[in-house]
């Protein structure tokens, strides 16, 4: 059987020569999610909101543009004959990594100049933001991007996806692995797991949410990047799959770490 449903349009609303697409609202929409219930949760464990929404009103534009710098950083054979689409990030091209070394690099010296502690707000905002990236991926789906290997049309039927999925993955004439959704559900499954852990009593120390956020994230990248067309790479090697690497031992031998050897860690008690 034949599908007749159209990709869907990448862009969501037209004001004259200006387009709103849907990967931007969709992004933004995650980010907006992330932010509250960080702040709720900050707001339960007794944190000062304002130097928060402070931090945080820095920490999303380095996001971005530690985002589109790591990319284009490993894109720069294109972009450097494409100056002008440099900051063209509506198009899509922005590296997580790149916005979570960005944004972690800026979020630990903020919280060493305020007196906070870098465990605490790490941890806090651990799930909020493998849920941003799980919902994020739906706008790689609009822009049919970050997608895998060609395959056929009855293996997608085969996995029971839903219809516009499907039709959405028919790119350049071809079927391709829905390397986004596999993504996806994993980042949402981790979110659920890390929240789990969260509120599970005297189980785990500060910290050890957000070392398992990152673990959790790299195992699953690790894989998904794997299976994509699109990866940036360094010579023959996946950028994200060395970074996957690198960061899943390198959180796990922090936690191992601390676990034996700092005897003043805090329990989560709830």
């Amino acid at each position: 059987m034949m599908f007749s449903i159209l990709a869907m349009n990448p862009v969501a609303i037209n004001f004259g020569p200006f387009h709103v697409r849907w990967y931007g609202i969709i992004i933004a929409s995650a980010v907006l999610i992330a932010v509250w219930l960080s702040m709720r949760e900050a707001k339960r464990q007794g944190l000062n909101e304002d130097v928060l929404y402070n931090m945080i009103l820095w920490a999303i534009p380095i996001a971005i543009i530690s985002a589109r710098i790591y990319y284009v950083i490993f894109q720069w054979k294109y972009y450097a004959q494409h100056l002008g689409e440099i900051i063209a990030i509506w198009d899509g091209g922005i590296a997580i990594y790149g916005a979570l070394l960005g944004a972690g690099v800026f979020i630990y010296f903020y919280c060493k100049h305020h007196n906070l502690s870098i465990w605490q707000i790490f941890d806090i905002a651990a799930p909020t933001v493998i849920m941003a990236q799980g919902i994020g991926r739906w706008g790689n789906f609009m822009n049919q991007e970050a997608f895998g290997a060609v395959t056929s049309l009855s293996f997608l039927q085969q996995l029971h996806l839903p219809r516009f999925i499907i039709q959405q993955m028919l790119i350049d004439g071809l079927y391709r692995q829905p390397t986004f959704l596999y993504e996806s559900i994993w980042d949402l499954t981790g979110f659920a797991l890390l929240m789990i852990m969260r509120h599970s009593d005297k189980l785990f120390k500060r910290g050890e949410i957000f070392l398992a956020y990152v673990m959790w994230y790299s195992f699953g990248r690790f894989f998904t990047e794997g299976m994509r067309t699109d990866s940036l790479m360094l010579g023959t090697f996946r950028i994200s799959q060395i970074l996957s690497i690198i960061l899943f031992f390198g959180a796990l031998f922090v936690l191992l770490y601390r676990r034996k050897n700092d005897k003043k860690l805090v329990w989560y008690n709830c």
